[in-house]
């Protein structure tokens, strides 16, 4: 794999100042710079941007920063500091697009029940966003969850990357956790998206509070740029100055 890359560096020093700055700091990191539905008060412009440098916890952290040294640094090696850094941000967007989406898809729907119940358009926003208690109905709980829900992490923008990843190097062996065998990467990354799909279709499945959409997000953007950038053979000259 060789020394680590320049703009990996640089993101893994990014993500390491803002999860020290959170800890710190606490709510204030997490309501500045997590990302939040656009409906939500608490939403800013650039969250989207800065939510994949925003994590929960220090596991969280490890392992999104193991991946992105792992799997980026080959392709940084193979693509340099400009193709890299687009597509790891794209892939970023990506991620938060297709979870906002989900999100927004639950809250309209939560929205129509609330509105047949007789609740006004300012209820139905201080219930969503504001008030503390709520109906003790596990549907409008679930959208009232969706329109509260905070995203951080990098794990949309490192599925893009393993998505490159397998595309590029589909014969690569990876280890499993569980069972600990080894596999190739374009069985490996595949199989990861198939759990993350089957998760978010199936919320009682999940490990936690995962935002599993967002993953295949970041899997669906870094697939569509490989193929156009294949398609079109979009080579690194292009991102000379």
């Amino acid at each position: 794999m060789g020394r680590i890359t320049e703009i990996v560096k640089h993101l893994l020093i990014i993500n390491i100042i803002f999860f020290i700055a959170s800890k710190q700091l606490g709510d204030f990191m997490y309501d500045l710079f997590g990302m939040h539905h656009p409906y939500n008060p608490s939403f800013f412009i650039w969250q989207p941007i800065t939510h994949m440098f925003m994590h929960g916890s220090l596991p969280h952290l490890m392992f999104n920063m193991f991946g992105l040294w792992m799997f980026g640094t080959p392709l940084e090696q193979m693509w340099g500091k400009k193709k890299f850094i687009f597509f790891y941000i794209s892939a970023g967007l990506g991620a938060a697009l297709l979870q906002i989406l989900v999100y927004h898809i639950d809250i309209i729907s939560v929205s129509e029940i609330l509105s047949e119940k007789g609740y006004s358009n300012g209820e139905i926003y201080q219930l969503l966003y504001e008030r503390n208690s709520v109906p003790d109905e596990k549907r409008i709980i679930n959208g009232i969850r969706s329109a509260r829900a905070l995203m951080v992490g990098a794990s949309g923008a490192l599925y893009g990357i393993l998505v490159a990843f397998a595309m590029l190097f589909p014969n690569v062996k990876l280890m499993l956790l569980f069972p600990p065998i080894p596999i190739k990467a374009k069985y490996f990354v595949p199989i990861l998206i198939s759990i993350d799909l089957f998760s978010g279709l199936n919320p009682s499945f999940s490990l936690g509070p995962i935002a599993h959409f967002a993953h295949i997000g970041g899997a669906i953007t870094g697939f569509i740029m490989m193929w156009y950038w294949k398609k079109n053979n979009f080579n690194n000259r292009r991102w000379d100055l």
